[in-house]
């Protein structure tokens, strides 16, 4: 393997022979991927199939069993404040007495250092990420007090006051509201038509194609990778969900 091999910087996010499992089940199986710059991706499956844990190992947040990750060629360790990343909802603890504004701030911390205050260019960063998100009328509101569609509004918002070159987001759309989820698609594609790679964990399959131009379709493996158009076919879906849901999403125009 040469050195220009193993880095990809040419790739906002490069995976080689990634392997993870917990305990003896395999929850990703020699997984190898490349998702360009400037990209709108959607990482899509079937329940179990991977797709959080493929994030996460990505980030260093679970230890793979074998394989590598790149980010624009450079660890992910070399990366860190340059990816902006919003977990799933559920995974976080929102009765950490907090608020709106504080919880946007944390995003500035790698620059601030973590022992000094954020300063009047600090909160005036944070108060356009939520001006971005249609927060700014909370910032001094707990961030337990708030519906779930703006909860997740503001962990968008403290993803995007980082300004990183990557963002990822693990199923940022699940169980929000009609309006939260536009919201969150439109700033999406606004990052993206700026340069910034956007990688989605998405489970509505109805809203890749008018949504997304990447796709990465798993089940363990890697079912197919590339843009949505060439990816997004009955014969993938039937071989990543099987054939009854391959039959309900069945791509615009195609046969079933």
């Amino acid at each position: 393997m040469t050195d220009a091999t193993l880095h990809e910087p040419g790739q906002a996010l490069h995976v080689e022979d990634l392997t993870v499992s917990y305990g003896a089940t395999p929850a990703l199986w020699d997984i190898d991927l490349d998702i360009p710059p400037g990209v709108m991706c959607a990482i899509v499956g079937p329940n179990g199939a991977g797709k959080s844990t493929l994030i996460k190992a990505a980030l260093g947040l679970v230890r793979p069993v074998a394989g590598h990750v790149r980010f624009l060629g450079h660890t992910v360790e070399q990366m860190r404040g340059q990816i902006g990343y919003v977990p799933q909802r559920h995974s976080v603890d929102w009765d950490f007495p907090t608020t709106v504004r504080d919880v946007v701030e944390m995003g500035l911390y790698r620059s601030l250092g973590w022992f000094r205050r954020p300063g009047a260019h600090a909160r005036t960063r944070a108060m356009s990420a939520l001006a971005e998100v249609g927060m700014q009328d909370y910032a001094d509101r707990q961030i337990s007090q708030l519906s779930g569609g703006q909860q997740q509004r503001v962990f968008l918002a403290r993803a995007l006051v980082q300004d990183a070159p990557i963002l990822i987001l693990d199923e940022p759309m699940a169980g929000v509201d009609a309006a939260t989820e536009t919201v969150i698609i439109d700033l999406l594609k606004r990052l993206r038509d700026r340069g910034r790679t956007v990688i989605v964990v998405h489970h509505d399959l109805t809203t890749v194609q008018s949504t997304f131009d990447w796709l990465v379709m798993l089940n363990v493996r890697i079912i197919a990778q590339g843009p949505v158009r060439e990816v997004y076919t009955p014969e993938n879906l039937r071989a990543a969900y099987g054939r009854q849901l391959a039959m309900i999403a069945t791509p615009e125009g195609g046969s079933g």
